[in-house]
């Protein structure tokens, strides 16, 4: 048998979890472990490992004998998503500004230029890219793992209610807040990241309004 590689797992993981951020597997949907293979484009072990993580997440659920229900949404979530990223974000912030190497650097650099590319041409699914490469960039920089490992699921879920509800305006408020956060984060200024990372957050709660299952 083949061995599976990391990689493999992490792009089915990725392939996935994108396809429910942006909705095109519907909330509330019921799919079949076989539609997930030809849309993830990996064989059935690093497809079955994806849905194991995206069900530990709370955006699938494994039903016995009847398919793979992606979680619907609830406009109850994003206010406790938030709520619980701004505790935890500016403090990942704060460490991120001291370890940010010059291949951080550069790379925190081309998410700025993606996101404003994004605000200008309208691109949402862009703009979410660009945010989770900034994500990575944030899980790769903080000293603390844990942090980091508590985070991860909450972005994913605030990814996926930001794009539920967005609209040009939100776009446009959610790239100028990363823009100040990316500029304190490059100044490695531990306060000022902090901060402006708390700003995000606030902008991010007041852009998921009113969202509804689709």
């Amino acid at each position: 048998m083949p061995e599976i590689s990391e990689s493999q797992r992490r792009l089915a993981y990725l392939r996935l979890e994108r396809l429910i951020v942006t909705l095109k597997l519907a909330p509330g949907a019921l799919v079949t472990e076989k539609q997930l293979l030809v849309l993830a484009g990996f064989g059935r072990t690093p497809v079955r490992e994806a849905i194991q993580r995206l069900e530990s997440q709370g955006l699938m659920e494994v039903r016995p004998r009847a398919g793979l229900l992606i979680t619907a949404l609830d406009p109850a979530h994003p206010a406790m998503v938030q709520e619980t990223r701004r505790q935890l974000e500016p403090l990942a912030a704060r460490l991120m500004a001291g370890n940010i190497t010059p291949n951080r650097r550069e790379r925190l650099i081309e998410c700025a230029k993606a996101m404003t590319e994004c605000s200008v041409t309208g691109d949402c699914e862009g703009f979410l890219d660009a945010g989770k490469a900034f994500d990575e960039i944030m899980e790769e920089a903080c000293p603390n793992p844990f942090v980091c490992q508590a985070l991860a699921p909450l972005q994913t879920h605030s990814r996926r209610y930001w794009f539920a509800s967005a609209t040009q305006t939100s776009l446009e408020r959610s790239v100028k807040l990363h823009m100040r956060v990316i500029r304190a984060l490059l100044k490695g200024d531990g306060d000022e990241s902090e901060k402006e990372m708390r700003r995000l957050m606030d902008g991010l709660l007041t852009s998921i309004d009113q969202v509804t299952d689709r």
